[in-house]
C-alpha cells in the first residue's frame, strides 16, 4: 500500500491521505472544492470544477489521469443541483464515461455543495 499526496492540493483536514494506492488501483478520498480565489464569485460550477481540479492533482502524484478513473461518486448538495452537474460533468471527461454515482445530500463540511470521491485503474508500465 501507497500513501499519496499532492503538493499542489490542500492539505486532507482530517487523519486520510489524498489517495492510497493499493494493488494497482488508486482510492481517491473524498476531495472538496476549497474557498474560491479572491477574484471568483462562488458557484456550484465553480466549486464542481475546482474539486476536479483538485482530483487531477492528486491523480498526477499518482501517475495517472482523468481517463485512468473507473469509478467516481459525487456527493451533491440538493437534488436540483444534477442537471448542472452532469453538464460539468460530462464536459470535464468527455468521451470518457467511468462509473459514476451521483448522491444528493443535504449538506457537507464547510457548506461545500460538492464532494467527489473516485477509484483509478493504474497503467502498468
Amino acid at each position: 500500500m501507497k500513501l499519496i499526496h499532492s503538493p499542489h492540493t490542500p492539505a486532507p483536514a482530517g487523519h486520510y491521505s489524498h489517495a492510497v494506492e493499493s494493488e494497482g488501483l488508486i482510492f481517491v478520498s473524498g476531495v472538496l472544492p476549497g474557498k474560491p480565489a479572491e477574484e471568483e464569485i462562488d458557484s456550484f460550477e465553480r466549486q464542481v470544477r475546482a474539486s476536479f481540479k483538485h482530483c487531477v492533482n492528486i491523480l498526477k502524484a499518482s501517475d495517472c489521469t482523468l481517463n485512468d478513473v473507473v469509478q467516481c461518486t459525487a456527493y451533491i448538495v440538493g437534488v436540483s443541483n444534477w442537471p448542472e452537474f452532469n453538464t460539468i460533468y460530462a464536459d470535464i471527461f468527455g468521451d470518457h464515461k467511468p462509473a459514476r454515482a451521483v448522491v444528493p445530500v443535504p449538506e457537507l463540511h464547510y457548506g461545500f455543495m460538492v464532494e467527489i470521491q473516485l477509484v483509478v485503474e493504474k497503467k502498468k508500465n
